[in-house]
């Protein structure tokens, strides 16, 4: 018998990466499916997983999100908008909403940072991951209190320790930060000039020389 046989090349098979994108599948309606997955889990979602969901790269998914939230921003009849946290996205009400939501909603929480801690969040924000020993270099005075407070409003977290003697704690701004300062990363927080550094300085050598006051 001559019958043609198909047997597989020996090395020829395919990788599992590409038999996974062969499962993927589009979803019809993209659009929808982020609006309700957006919805339902509340909090930001990482574009990666969004991608899973959608069945499509994350370059596209960033797309189509983006699209989205234009949609929403144009139309003044609708409000909710998307806010973009790093690598993630979130559903939100527009700010023009808050009077209306406060009616019926808790207020927020606010908070009232003091220049102390003002100071502590900015050099977080632009050397993180920083330790307190760093910190406390730079503002020339011990900055537990305004650490401790920060963490509290949930500005910055503990992100691990430096592998170094005594393994000290890294902190570093959290995605809260983020939504506060309205940015989507911390690569769009402007530059610190050597004029802010300077007046940095100057006002941690007034607050060392003064009574230190809780924040």
């Amino acid at each position: 018998m001559n019958e043609d046989v198909n047997i597989p090349e020996e090395g020829n098979t395919e990788p599992e990466a590409f038999e996974e994108k062969k499962r993927a599948v589009k979803v019809k309606h993209p659009e929808a499916v982020i609006e309700a997955v957006l919805f339902s889990m509340g909090n930001s979602v990482e574009y990666k997983k969004l991608a899973e969901v959608l069945g499509r790269d994350v370059d596209e998914t960033v797309r189509l999100t983006r699209s989205l939230k234009t949609k929403y921003d144009k139309d003044s009849s609708r409000g909710i908008t998307l806010m973009e946290l790093n690598e993630s996205v979130q559903m939100c009400s527009k700010v023009s909403m808050y009077e209306h939501l406060i009616k019926i909603a808790k207020i927020p929480r606010k908070f009232e940072l003091s220049e102390a801690a003002l100071e502590t969040l900015s050099i977080v924000a632009y050397k993180q991951p920083v330790t307190r020993l760093e910190i406390e270099k730079i503002r020339g005075v011990s900055s537990d209190h305004a650490i401790n407070r920060l963490i509290e409003y949930g500005l910055i977290e503990e992100l691990g320790r430096l592998p170094a003697p005594g393994r000290p704690l890294l902190f570093g701004t959290t995605e809260e930060f983020l939504r506060s300062f309205g940015v989507k990363s911390i690569d769009e927080l402007p530059s610190a000039t050597p004029e802010r550094v300077e007046e940095m300085k100057k006002e941690a050598e007034e607050e060392a020389a003064s009574v230190y006051v809780d924040i």
